[in-house]
């Protein structure tokens, strides 16, 4: 890692550890390799210390993902359906750890800095330190002014790639713990998995 990166990766880890909620837009582009298409997805995410996160999905359908602790929960209002999951995020990666101001990305990526014409900030290729079977690289654009991740590209194994970009960020604006609650209209079917794995 060169002192440029080093200095950077530095900033960025220390932004998302100072941050204790955020909220911003965003744009999911999602390329199948085999298929040779890309799904386009937009929508708000939401984020509060310690591990609650909210995506709210609104093209093109709706839908909601929320994190919260150890259980992540998917309600799909068109199926009527709300699905409860259990999460163990000792295990997630410091790809989506470093967002919650916890891992550090240097113990588990070889981190570069990449060239982007397109990009409005610095990329940085991270490349796994240790075989990893859920993704191949992770990609960061990064502000280098305010050390914001502003576009976040994680890479499969097949080599399918899904983009968030991230839009108009707010950081420590007072986000209440509320609005990580779900409450699915009546008639609901709820399937629980938490209870079945037990």
């Amino acid at each position: 890692m060169t002192p440029e990166v080093k200095t950077l990766v530095d900033r960025m880890q220390a932004f998302y550890e100072k941050t204790g909620d955020f909220k911003a837009g965003f744009k999911q582009d999602y390329k199948y390799k085999a298929f040779r298409r890309t799904q386009t997805s937009t929508g708000t995410v939401t984020y509060k210390k310690p591990g609650l996160m909210r995506w709210e999905y609104e093209n093109p359908s709706k839908r909601t993902f929320v994190l919260a602790g150890n259980k992540v929960y998917m309600h799909d209002p068109e199926a009527q359906t709300l699905s409860v999951a259990a999460m163990d995020t000792s295990k997630l990666s410091a790809s989506v750890t470093f967002l919650f101001g916890q891992g550090k990305l240097a113990d588990e990526f070889a981190i570069s800095k990449g060239e982007c014409k397109d990009c409005k900030g610095t990329l940085l290729v991270l490349d796994p330190l240790k075989e990893e079977p859920r993704f191949r690289q992770v990609r960061l654009e990064v502000d280098p002014a305010t050390a914001q991740v502003l576009k976040s590209t994680v890479v499969d194994p097949d080599g399918s790639e899904n983009t968030i970009a991230f839009l108009n960020l707010k950081t420590n604006v007072g986000i209440a713990a509320d609005s990580f609650k779900l409450n699915p209209p009546e008639g609901t079917r709820v399937d629980d998995f938490t209870k079945k794995a037990q």
